[in-house]
């Protein structure tokens, strides 16, 4: 039986916890409980605008320094593979850790556990941020045990 709670306005949670589930390299399926940060829809917003402006905000810089480059008849270094998915893997830390206050892996919460989370399970990123904008934004339980 689902569980029935009174709605409470101006009395917002801290957090809520998702049950995220996504494939694993060997074919199965991972499950971890993730503790979100609670945003409002407003807030959620503007965390998706600061993580547009961040991405803008790079990618200007990037094409400053290959105009100077340009300008300055520099060479121009290679496009590498592993400095733009080292560049992903940074983002996509830098923002789970505004997201995810926890969660029940056997390791504690903290960024260089995520980072390897990041590194080894890319699929768990795409669950991770779909679990928390269909929370907030579409209040669906999506793959939540709770």
């Amino acid at each position: 039986m689902a569980k029935v709670s009174k709605i409470v306005l101006g009395k917002r949670p801290e957090h809520f916890t998702r049950e995220v589930r996504f494939p694993m390299l060997d074919g199965s399926t991972g499950t971890m409980e993730v503790k979100f940060v609670y945003r409002s829809r407003k807030e959620f917003a503007a965390l998706a605008d600061e993580a547009q402006a961040t991405v803008k905000a790079t990618a200007n810089a990037e094409i400053a320094r290959l105009e100077k480059a340009v300008s300055d008849s520099a060479t121009i270094a290679d496009f590498s593979q592993a400095d733009l998915v080292a560049r992903q893997a940074e983002f996509n830390v830098d923002y789970l850790m505004k997201i995810i206050a926890g969660w029940n892996l056997d390791v504690p919460f903290d960024r260089e556990a995520l980072e390897e989370l990041v590194d080894t399970l890319p699929a768990a990123v795409s669950a991770i941020n779909t679990a928390y904008r269909e929370a907030l934004l579409e209040g669906r339980l999506g793959n939540s045990a709770r």
